[in-house]
């Protein structure tokens, strides 16, 4: 894959991405930021594959960058970061592998669709646990002064938020 290559497909993961906040029903100004985390997202993908390691070790490895980033800017923006999590992992999800799961299922060739199931389901573990492993890491070393008040039975008092 050239260079080339390799900027029009990040391109594409930020711009598709971002059109998927649109329908996501994100705000406005949270576009850009949706686009960049499916965006870098993808390029770890893709520089993983490059320097020939598995699918499965590319999409865990591109899934914990993005779910990193996607808390980093939750961070600065003071927003949920499921915001930019569920719209960059977009480009990660395994659509093809369990789109041929099922066709070939349904064309009555086993042996393909266990093959292509059982890539479909490494893929899914692989995000579970690149999610799981970033959001094991506490939510102060991404900038949030105190935990919500949710987290402390509803007493606004004891979090950092409400302090003047």
């Amino acid at each position: 894959m050239t260079g080339t290559e390799l900027l029009l497909q990040v391109w594409m993961a930020f711009l598709g991405t971002a059109s998927f906040s649109v329908l996501f029903g994100v705000s406005r100004r949270h576009y850009l930021a949706c686009g960049f985390t499916g965006g870098v997202g993808w390029l770890v993908y893709l520089l993983v594959l490059k320097i020939g390691w598995s699918n499965a070790v590319a999409t865990f490895l591109a899934t914990l960058v993005l779910a990193t980033l996607s808390r980093v800017i939750a961070a600065r923006f003071r927003t949920p970061a499921t915001l930019f999590l569920l719209c960059g992992i977009f480009t990660l999800v395994p659509g093809a592998s369990i789109y041929y799961t099922a066709y070939y299922f349904f064309i009555g060739d086993e042996p393909a669709s266990l093959l292509k199931g059982a890539e479909a389901l490494q893929l899914a573990v692989a995000i579970t646990l690149g999610i799981g492993v970033c959001y094991s890491i506490p939510a102060r070393v991404f900038g949030w002064k105190s935990s919500p008040s949710v987290w402390n039975n509803g007493d606004r008092s004891r979090t950092g938020y409400f302090h003047r």
